[in-house]
């Protein structure tokens, strides 16, 4: 997955634990390290399903970029709630590694070693 569209995705599960915040805040999960990263990789890549989620939640991800640049509020909400769904199939795995993505900063070179571990996930979708 291009760093862009991981980025999106974690601002996803982000507005999902907005949305939940009622219920107190979530606990801070850790800045991933590569083995992280290899591992949630291999394993979305193991199961079909889980990779036919991936790539149906990176279209998603497209759809919300334009929704925002429109500032559609009500189609990133209808969106948000389709790309719950997916990270809910992808996994809490998937889910954790998301949330801990939010901290590292897109232009870091830890940010490029990331995106290029989803490289074989992404040609998996097409991308």
């Amino acid at each position: 997955m291009k760093l862009k569209l991981t980025i999106a995705a974690a601002a996803v599960i982000a507005m999902s634990a907005f949305a939940q915040a009622q219920q107190g805040p979530p606990p801070k999960v850790p800045k991933p390290t590569k083995a992280d990263v290899q591992k949630v990789v291999a394993l979305i890549m193991a199961d079909k399903a889980k990779v036919q989620a991936y790539c149906e939640l990176s279209k998603i991800n497209d759809q919300m970029a334009e929704a925002q640049g429109k500032k559609d509020q009500k189609k990133m909400e209808a969106l948000a709630s389709q790309a719950d769904a997916l990270v809910d199939k992808i996994g809490p795995e998937y889910e954790k590694l998301m949330e801990g993505l939010d901290q590292v900063d897109e232009n870091s070179p830890d940010a490029k070693v990331f995106g290029d571990l989803f490289a074989p996930l992404d040609k998996q979708c097409g991308a």
